[in-house]
């Protein structure tokens, strides 16, 4: 008997993971804020799962925008140059995992991401 984590997640419209797949996304897009703000004021209503990944990557890029202002003072000592080279690394393959992981129809968390959008 399978155990419901070996299930398969269940099937998604096009449509919706194209939704999904561009919130995620949007940062590497140029798009940030916006797009998984519209995306999220549009279609929360419709789709439940839609509204959670739009949710997630808005929270995402909230926190991204506030670690990066943190480290403008730390850019003085020379210590926030790295960290914020590395926020950058960690938000392009972050977004790029949480994409596939919504397309693929499973829920995806990013780490360090403060709830801003509840």
């Amino acid at each position: 008997m399978d155990s419901p984590t070996n299930q398969p997640p269940p099937l998604m419209k096009s449509e919706d993971k194209l939704w999904i797949v561009i919130s995620h996304l949007s940062l590497l897009l140029g798009f940030g804020l916006i797009v998984p703000f519209i995306v999220y004021l549009v279609k929360k209503d419709e789709s439940a799962v839609i509204a959670f990944h739009s949710k997630e990557a808005l929270n995402f890029h909230l926190s991204l925008y506030l670690y990066a202002l943190l480290c403008i003072p730390l850019a003085m000592v020379f210590i926030g140059i790295p960290i914020l080279i590395l926020l950058g690394i960690a938000a392009f393959f972050l977004s790029i995992i949480a994409a596939v992981r919504g397309a693929d129809g499973r829920e995806y968390r990013y780490p360090l991401t403060i709830r801003f959008v509840g």
